[in-house]
């Protein structure tokens, strides 16, 4: 397959530009009987039936009624899915190919993910789930490690408990020599008595102690990138729209980790780590961002003390409801039982002793909102996709510090319907004079770079963009 005859529109805006474009999510889909001969390998012939019959049920949806999909809340999931035109399927199938025509993208380097493979994460049964994963890592470093100078697949990692995850990091990094990994910061876990479930995002409250697997990750040089999203969970569960379950739910996955992981203080505890939360865009960490330092602000361990219950005037109280038509009866009803309506018949000297040592805080070391910036926006890093307007929020110009956008091109995903377009669309945020050509580089390349290259300076050494990188990791 050759170079198209005719420029595409990525590669001449792609010429224009004075630095290299790294993909920082981008996809493929594999192929299935490939997956199988590897899956067959690493399980036998249970394991090839097992997922065989998983991927059948996934069908289940279709074989019900519309009254039965109401009523059991199946959702609705992806349909129409994969790339339309012949080319592009080929391309998302065969990293060969999708190698060859990279520069028909405007792309120097892509990480690459997958795409079935991610719902490993989910699988609650743990053989499936580790005996599914080790497959997909030997087949796809075979099938991309020709392709290394320009194409950097990622490992699965399971993330259901730290014993699961050393082992497949020891595998898949020790041994078959991944430089990046995919693990899912969000895992469901079912409630005591099988009722419902909570949403473990491994850092606040997690169940379990996740600080050897962020050594870990840390000791291999390796930044941590999830594609935590939310499909299934209790608020996307519509059974006749996808896009109802779809809209947002990436920002809702990893607004639940990104939370987490920042109240649970793993970035303080290891400040050498760096994360990435893909295809949900910026907006959300934006939000979130500005929203801890207007929480710490108000409900850190000095800020909250002007709200002690101990220190409130009752009595003034009184004076006041008075004046303004309250009975005396109903006023000292109020000082005897109801000073806190959030709380009634309690004492305030109850309410103030009960919470006397709380801290929202109590995880994460800040004494400023210097300290929310360092371990904030100095450890994470936000994928967004090429047609995402709200990119541009990490760029205004008030030169204050902000989340940190890498660019996404999902190529081979149905948001993605011509491949030889996904920078010309990221490039109209320019265009449009919402960022300019200085923001568009750290969006399309030096974001990328120091993501990676925070922990391992020689991530991209002996890649086609090795140079340009170095002289990114040396600033």
């Amino acid at each position: 397959m050759a170079t198209a005859l005719h420029e595409t529109p990525s590669a001449a805006i792609h010429r224009q530009l004075s630095h290299p474009v790294v993909d920082g999510d981008g996809h493929w889909l594999e192929p299935t009987p490939v997956y199988l001969e590897h899956l067959r390998e690493a399980g036998g012939a249970a394991a090839v039936d097992r997922f065989v019959k998983w991927r059948q049920d996934a069908t289940r949806f279709y074989d019900m009624t519309p009254e039965e999909r109401q009523a059991k809340r199946v959702n609705r999931r992806l349909w129409w899915g994969a790339p339309a035109k012949p080319i592009d399927r080929a391309t998302s199938m065969t990293p060969r190919l999708l190698h060859e025509r990279l520069g028909d993208f405007g792309i120097d380097f892509a990480m690459v993910y997958p795409t079935l493979c991610t719902r490993f994460a989910n699988l609650g049964d743990p053989d499936m789930r580790r005996v599914f994963m080790r497959a997909y890592n030997t087949m796809t470093m075979e099938l991309f490690r020709p392709y290394a100078d320009r194409l950097r697949p990622v490992a699965l990692i399971p993330s259901h408990t730290p014993d699961e995850a050393l082992e497949e990091l020891d595998f898949a990094i020790g041994k078959l020599g991944f430089k990046g990994a995919m693990f899912n910061c969000n895992v469901a876990r079912p409630l005591e008595g099988g009722k419902g479930y909570w949403i473990d995002s491994l850092g606040l409250d997690s169940a379990y102690d996740y600080d050897p697997v962020w050594q870990k990750f840390t000791d291999l040089k390796l930044a941590v990138t999830t594609h935590g999203g939310s499909l299934g969970w209790v608020n996307r569960t519509s059974p006749t729209s996808y896009v109802a379950n779809h809209l947002g739910h990436f920002a809702q996955g990893n607004q639940t980790a990104c939370r987490g992981l920042f109240m649970g203080g793993v970035t303080a505890r290891f400040p050498q780590l760096r994360f990435a939360f893909l295809e949900g865009g910026i907006g959300w960490a934006c939000t979130l961002y500005t929203d801890l330092i207007a929480h710490w602000q108000k409900r850190s361990r000095a800020a909250i003390q002007v709200m002690d219950p101990a220190k409130f005037d009752a009595a003034e109280l009184g004076r006041i409801l008075e004046e303004y038509g309250y009975s005396h009866a109903t006023v000292e009803a109020i000082l005897k039982d109801h000073v806190d309506p959030h709380e009634p018949y309690q004492q305030q000297s109850y309410l103030s002793e009960r919470d006397r040592q709380g801290d929202d805080f109590w995880a994460v070391p800040i004494n400023s909102v210097e300290d929310i910036t360092k371990l904030f926006v100095e450890r994470f890093y936000f994928g967004c996709e090429a047609d995402d307007p709200t990119t541009a929020w990490a760029f205004e110009k008030s030169g204050k510090p902000a989340p940190r956008p890498i660019f996404s091109s999902d190529i081979s995903h149905f948001d993605v319907p011509d491949m030889t377009l996904v920078l010309e669309e990221a490039w109209e945020l320019v265009e449009d004079g919402l960022i300019d050509e200085a923001a568009f580089e750290q969006f399309t390349f030096s974001n990328a770079v120091r993501l990676h290259t925070a922990a391992n300076p020689d991530f991209f050494k002996g890649t086609a963009v090795e140079a340009a990188a170095a002289k990114v990791a040396g600033r």
